[in-house]
């Protein structure tokens, strides 16, 4: 594929029918009105000359490049601003506009560097084009006068450049950042001549911004360029592909110089971000060439051996004679397999479909389930599916957000920006969550109602706000009368009065008066939807909060159109594809179970072998039963699960139980490091096949190069296999999703073919909807009618107390991700260098804690070190922190709690004390240097 060039059509596309005819050179088109002669022009073919403009940013009209003539109307207006009428007359080429825009050209390049040959953006400069289309021949103006050819280059940000002297002034990276972004880092400075772009007075790198990388995008010049086009020079071809980091699952065009990435171009056409990107998706991909990165296979008996290098043949066939051993003295079931929300679909596919065929039983879990298996518990108890209602265009449409235990400006930073962006034009917002969060109050947002609640109180909350609703009268009768079954019962459960707002009040330490306020403006605002992460799922009562959420949408009506629902925000890059691939231990491919008779007989028929009828084992009950001593070998596909899962001490002992550990990544990680065969992975710039995002949206994932390895990762699996007795061929990886969409009811319309010709598609996508689902529970629910579910708060037995009167709870960090083997292997470390505890002044006073102390991290199953910061963004007595950083070693406080009916980790609320670190006296988690909090 050759470079790719997305077209610009100088101005945003107007919403509704098109019904204005107008007249361009000659040649009539029909528009919807708003529609600038610009854009009526460019769609006709006509490309009207511009510098200021592009369709990415409202028209500004500054450049006057752009200039027209109307007939009737006088002078020469700019044909961005100017809108179509009704049977308008236009003329973009006439020797009076091309004087002017040749007489503007000239006084720009008067005052810009004539270095085109050696500028990095030659050949990617529109100014050096614009140059060219207006029939610039000529310069009278010298550069004697006053100019700013002498202005410094920034080069703080670690990713671009701003080179001053290069600057136009045409404000698109200052809209860029606004409208786009939504951060506002950038502005004009000055008036005039003085008129320059500035990051608030500072370098990039100590300013408000955020890296996205949008200003970069827009600028038309050199002036914003990034450091790797500068060093490698210009790409010269593009793939098509879906972004490895979080649950937005954006587009890039990942754009080449041969076998090497020059840069990450956020794509246009990409459903999930339209063009748009955040810091880790258009700049830190460099992970995928560390020297750190391991491109051999390596066995060894003993994890105290050292590792030596093999090559495939002899790996494969190795794990599958260890694999065969361990049954054939143990038991068939004892082995198992963790599948990974980093890898494709079609490789987690394999994986658990090597488990069921080859190992003979369901012993398979995910990582997704220590996240977000409350989500598909939850919404399936309510809904009737196991995932979010909405796509991610719909909260153009919300009138009243609420967002609980999320923080989408760091974790969906994308997404994020869309949010922003309803908000600014007028959209309520709802905070719920212990963290003052930027969408609390930030640039241009501000929250209607925070609700500062305490760790692990969620349930009472959407009980209290539930508890308004029907009290009240609020409830959308109608809707819940016609779709919705249960009602009488929970009605009756959230109106008692140990619902109330006020008695929840003394639970989640939150005014009563607020409560109420929230729960009225969502429940009459418009159109409402709840957006929601980790700080609902990641709590004992993960999967009751779920069902909570789902009462309050339906009682007030908040399901099946634009605008409501209720949505999870996965974190990780195939969450809701692991998912939908069958990795839990009681359910194959699209969520059915795997006791259903005629469900196991589907999948028997095309895998020739017997499934079994009941669920194997969570991971939890791996690392049981090997500690046990009945399970004895683990296959890990791109997990680190020593440094993901809770109460490390156990999964230590656990790991160490085994006769085998396999690993298939990237890096050697903490896990690796107790493994006896590692097989290298590939990177997403290797892969081959789609992720599936948070808005149920299949994108396809493109190899911009051949694997480092040798092999893609479902080959090696499919390898394993076949030398353990089962057969798992395939010629190449659509063959893989052509299976899976034969045994999958959501996915029968997709194939590799069908997205290549549509870009992308949300399921269900089959028969009945040939084009994909948007929007779930249009018309009904997918188990029928809506389940009410009445949802009662247990408090959490993870409590405070007197040695432990603190409650930790965890988050992330924009420029990092999850636990950092990717983002710490990039420049991003430059951002956020460890991981830092966050505690309130009265909590840091009583403590004698000053800002950047060392402080010791306590709970009652370990104890680790980590800098301290002050900050009120926390209620007093609870403390936060990242977990990112490995060398932090906070899993080592974290605790066996789990969701009642998922197993997920209660990663959120941790009981702990906090005190100054004596540096004589070593933390426990500082030892090892990989051990980071949670991961979803």
């Amino acid at each position: 594929m050759t470079l790719m060039k997305e077209p610009d059509l100088g101005t945003p596309a107007m919403p509704g029918e098109a019904t204005v005819t107008v007249e361009i050179d000659g040649m009539p088109i029909t528009v919807p009105p708003g529609t600038s002669i610009m854009r009526a022009a460019a769609e006709t073919g006509i490309d009207i000359p511009k510098l200021c403009a592009t369709d990415s940013l409202d028209a500004f009209g500054s450049c006057r490049l752009c200039l027209v003539e109307i007939d009737g109307r006088r002078g020469t207006p700019a044909s961005c601003t100017t809108p179509v009428a009704e049977g308008m007359k236009v003329r973009t080429q006439t020797p009076k506009v091309e004087k002017l825009r040749q007489g503007v050209m000239e006084l720009y390049i008067s005052d810009h560097p004539l270095d085109c040959l050696t500028c990095s953006a030659n050949g990617d400069c529109e100014l050096q084009d614009m140059s060219g289309v207006v029939g610039l021949r000529q310069v009278r103006y010298g550069y004697e006068g006053e100019n700013h050819l002498d202005l410094l280059t920034d080069d703080s940000n670690p990713y671009f450049n701003f080179e001053a002297s290069k600057c136009i002034a045409c404000s698109r990276c200052v809209r860029a950042c606004g409208e786009i972004q939504g951060t506002f880092a950038l502005t004009i400075e000055g008036r005039g001549f003085e008129s320059k772009v500035s990051a608030g007075g500072v370098d990039f790198m100590n300013s408000e911004c955020v890296s996205c990388g949008a200003c970069v995008q827009a600028c038309p010049t050199a002036t914003l360029q990034e450091k790797s086009v500068v060093e490698l020079g210009m790409p010269t071809r593009s793939v098509i592909t879906t972004c490895a980091y979080c649950g937005v699952g954006c587009s890039f065009k990942a754009e080449m110089r041969g076998d090497q990435v020059v840069r990450m171009v956020p794509y246009k056409g990409g459903d999930a971000n339209e063009g748009h990107s955040c810091v880790k998706g258009r700049f830190a991909f460099g992970y995928a060439t560390h020297k750190e990165r391991q491109l051999n296979p390596m066995i060894r008996e003993s994890i105290n051996d050292e590792w030596q290098v093999v090559d495939w043949e002899t790996a494969i066939s190795y794990t599958a004679k260890k694999l065969l051993e361990v049954q054939a003295k143990y038991g068939s079931g004892s082995i198992g397999g963790i599948t990974s929300s980093r890898t494709t679909n079609e490789e987690v596919y394999v994986v658990q479909k090597m488990v069921r065929a080859a190992f003979g039983n369901n012993n398979v879990d995910t990582c997704a389930r220590v996240c977000h298996s409350p989500t598909g518990y939850g919404l399936n108890q309510t809904f009737g599916t196991s995932a979010g209602t909405q796509d991610f265009k719909s909260v153009a449409k919300a009138d009243v957000i609420m967002v609980i235990g999320a923080n989408p400006t760091d974790a969906h930073p994308v997404f994020a920006s869309r949010m922003k962006k309803r908000i600014r034009e007028g959209a309520k917002v709802i905070v719920v969550d212990p963290r003052r969060i930027d969408l609390v109050r930030s640039a241009h947002i501000e929250a209607q109602y925070h609700l500062p609640l305490q760790p692990g109180t969620n349930v009472a909350m959407v009980n209290a706000m539930a508890h308004v609703v029907v009290t009240e009268g609020l409830v959308a009768a109608d809707f819940v009368a016609e779709r919705c079954e249960g009602y009488e019962e929970w009605a009756e459960f959230v109106s008692r009065e140990e619902n109330s707002p006020e008695a929840v009040e003394a639970i989640t330490g939150v005014p009563a008066a607020d409560v109420r306020g929230a729960a009225r403006l969502y429940a009459t605002g418009g159109n409402a939807a709840i957006y929601y992460g980790l700080g609902v799922t990641e709590h004992s009562q993960g999967s009751t909060m779920v069902m909570g959420m789902a009462n309050l949408a339906m009682a007030t009506g908040n399901v099946g159109r634009d605008g409501v629902g209720v949505n999870p925000l996965r974190g990780q890059n195939n969450v809701q594809g692991s998912c939908d691939m069958g990795s839990f231990p009681h359910e194959l491919p699209g969520y059915r179970h795997v006791s259903d008779d005629a469900v196991r007989e589907l999948f028997q028929a095309v895998w020739g072998r017997t499934i079994l009828p009941e669920p194997g084992l969570r991971i939890p009950n791996m690392f049981d039963a090997a500690i046990d001593g009945t399970f004895r070998a683990l296959f890990v596909q791109g997990e680190d699960i020593a440094q993901s899962d809770p109460n490390t001490k156990h999964v230590f002992a656990a790991l160490e139980s085994l006769d085998l550990l396999v690993v298939q990544d990237l890096f050697i990680n903490e896990t690796a490091k107790l493994a006896h065969v590692f097989l290298p992975g590939t990177s997403f710039l290797e892969k081959d096949g789609t992720f599936t995002n948070a808005e149920r949206r299949i994108n396809r994932v493109r190899p911009v190069m051949a694997p480092k390895t040798g092999k893609h990762e479902w080959e090696i699996v499919c390898e394993i296999a076949a030398a353990m007795g089962y057969p798992m061929t395939y010629n190449q990886t659509s063959e893989i999703m052509d299976e899976i969409a034969a045994l999958t009811p959501t996915f029968s319309g997709v194939s590799f073919e069908m997205l290549d010709k549509v870009g992308s598609v949300q399921w269900p996508c089959n028969d009945k909807a040939p084009e994909g689902t948007p929007i779930m529970h249009v018309d009904g629910f997918v188990r029928g009618k809506g389940h009410f579910v009445p949802t009662t708060f247990v408090p959490t037995d993870e409590r405070s107390t007197r040695k432990f009167p603190l409650i930790l709870t965890t988050g992330r960090i924009l420029s990092q991700y999850n636990v950092g083997a990717q983002t710490r292997r990039t420049a991003n470390v430059a951002w956020h260098p460890e991981d830092i505890l966050e505690i309130h002044p009265h909590d840091a006073e009583v403590r004698g804690i000053n800002n950047g102390d060392m402080v010791s991290l306590a709970s009652r199953v370990g104890e680790t070190t980590l800098k301290a910061t002050i900050s009120d963004r926390m209620p007093v007595g609870v403390v936060y922190t990242t977990f990112h950083h490995p060398v932090t070693g906070a899993n080592v406080v974290t605790t066996e709690n789990s969701d009642w009916a998922t197993n997920c980790p209660e990663y959120k609320v941790t009981a702990v004390q906090v005190g100054l670190r004596h540096p004589a006296i070593p933390a426990e988690g500082v030892a090892r240097q990989d051990i980071p909090i949670a991961v979803d």
